[in-house]
């Protein structure tokens, strides 16, 4: 393999967020460019993971303080994904239902240090093992972002020092910090290291891969920007580190996001764009209680205060309150008090409001083809997937100016316009999008035109692929 994706998330094997998207699709095509790249991530008991066939193919072990950690690593038996899929099956950490959080409480695993550690240098131990090693290393986000200082700074695996490291922060404001008092749990490492791992009194698992990383990059640009102001207290760090960083817009894969071939949805596209949407649209009013006759606003995402999930309560209740004629769905899962609150709408707005609390790809596919809009309304938004793929279902975007979503969303208000947005993270504002969203339902050309330029947009990762092997090519000559 030229590159070895290491993630805590890969679709359609484990998927929380956008992470999973990416780390799914950047592999496919840069493997189907000829440029050979592997992903692996942990052995969940994830569905889609244990209806899959596994072969092992490295075994070992490593100390995690005084407990000597078992593990394996095993590769699908069938290439079904378009590359190389390995999982890290390391007994006791990592064979739970969820990714990240119980699924049946909502709340997280209490020993993420403890897994991750591990994750890492399962990862590690098998690398340095490889005959043949990788040309790259590409660690995502905070969870394997201890794999650049091991390898630089670990004596068991300095082996690997001299493979170059790209280090993607899909989301900036998870950190993976932990107490100083956890250091045992580490490999021994270089004592004139220790620096590196430090940021705030804390281990930081961030900021030590955006200071040992050859190179670090993150989702859009203005994301990119926007960490060296506002990312949880790493903004000098940012700052100090910009020569090396850089935004790259993520890609979407029109294979799995395609209207005209997508078996999730009721109908698929042909040629006429308002049949696709009404036919969509029924079927969405028949799995949700909802006037069909009324705009259709879509929320898809973790109900999290970070996607501003508790700004949406409070515009459906005072936007459905003051008798505005638009209807809202909810798909998503996360904080258990916001879906509480989500829950709750139910009783009051019946006809104009529905939801459905869970973590359900097919429906989200259903949703994007049938919604006349999609709202964002995100505090931070790193690179945004959904308003990608809402554009691909001819269904307009409703976004905060923020992160990745100012970068691919051009309001409606300008040439060429894609979507309405909204700039300040308040009631008054979104209440203002939305109304620009129900005005502009009203007017059926107007909208059929938006439609039909935002289905032809082409956010696909053939160009973000480019980038990456521009990043890779300089850090290695003979990529």
């Amino acid at each position: 393999m030229k590159v070895l994706h290491t993630s805590a998330e890969c679709y359609p094997a484990a998927k929380a967020g956008g992470l999973g998207d990416v780390v799914g699709a950047l592999p496919k095509y840069l493997t189907a460019g000829g440029n050979t790249a592997a992903v692996i991530l942990p052995k969940y008991q994830q569905k889609w993971i244990l209806e899959q066939q596994f072969t092992i193919v490295f075994q070992s072990s490593f100390r995690l303080h005084n407990q000597t950690i078992f593990f394996s690593i095993e590769k699908i038996d069938d290439e079904i994904l378009g590359y190389p899929f390995y999982v890290a099956a390391i007994p006791g950490k990592f064979d739970r239902p969820g990714i990240y959080a119980d699924p049946h409480s909502g709340y997280p695993y209490g020993d993420e240090t403890e897994r991750y550690i591990c994750f890492q240098q399962a990862i590690l131990t098998w690398v340095k093992s490889l005959i043949e090693k990788p040309k790259i290393i590409h660690c995502h986000d905070h969870h394997t972002g201890l794999i650049p200082f091991m390898m630089k700074h670990c004596p068991e695996y300095k082996i690997l020092k001299d493979i170059p490291t790209v280090f993607t922060i899909h989301n900036g404001q998870y950190h993976g910090a932990f107490s100083w008092s956890k250091m045992h749990l580490l490999p021994f490492f270089d004592a004139e290291a220790y620096g590196l791992l430090d940021w705030n009194d804390t281990i930081n698992s961030l900021a030590t891969g955006v200071k040992c990383a050859w190179k670090v990059t993150t989702v859009s640009p203005s994301y990119m920007e926007e960490l060296s102001y506002n990312s949880l207290g790493l903004e000098n760090l940012f700052k100090q580190e910009k020569e090396k960083c850089i935004g790259i817009i993520n890609g979407i894969d029109n294979e799995v996001w395609n209207p005209s071939t997508d078996t999730f949805i009721y109908k698929t596209f042909e040629e006429d764009i308002d049949d696709f949407k009404a036919e969509n649209k029924k079927a969405i009013c028949h799995r949700f209680k909802i006037d069909y006759n009324l705009p259709l606003i879509t929320f898809i995402g973790r109900l999290v205060g970070e996607k501003g999930a508790d700004l949406l309560i409070e515009l459906i209740t005072r936007f459905i309150g003051n008798g505005n004629k638009a209807a809202f769905v909810v798909l998503g899962t996360g904080d258990p008090k916001l879906k509480e609150q989500f829950l709750r709408l139910k009783e009051y707005f019946i006809n104009y409001y529905d939801t459905s609390l869970e973590y359900n790809e097919g429906l989200s596919h259903q949703l994007y083809a049938g919604s006349d809009f999609l709202i964002m309304p995100s505090r931070v938004e790193p690179c945004g997937l959904n308003q990608l793929y809402s554009f691909r279902y001819g269904t307009i975007p409703i976004v905060r100016t923020v992160g990745g979503l100012k970068d691919t969303v051009i309001d409606i208000g300008d040439d060429n316009g894609r979507g309405i947005r909204f700039n300040n993270f308040s009631i008054s504002d979104i209440y203002m999008a939305a109304s620009r969203a129900v005005s502009l339902y009203e007017n059926k050309e107007t909208i059929k035109e938006i439609r039909k330029r935002i289905m032809k947009l082409d956010f696909s990762w053939e160009q973000s692929c480019k980038n990456y092997l521009n990043i890779y090519k300089n850090l290695d000559s003979k990529f």
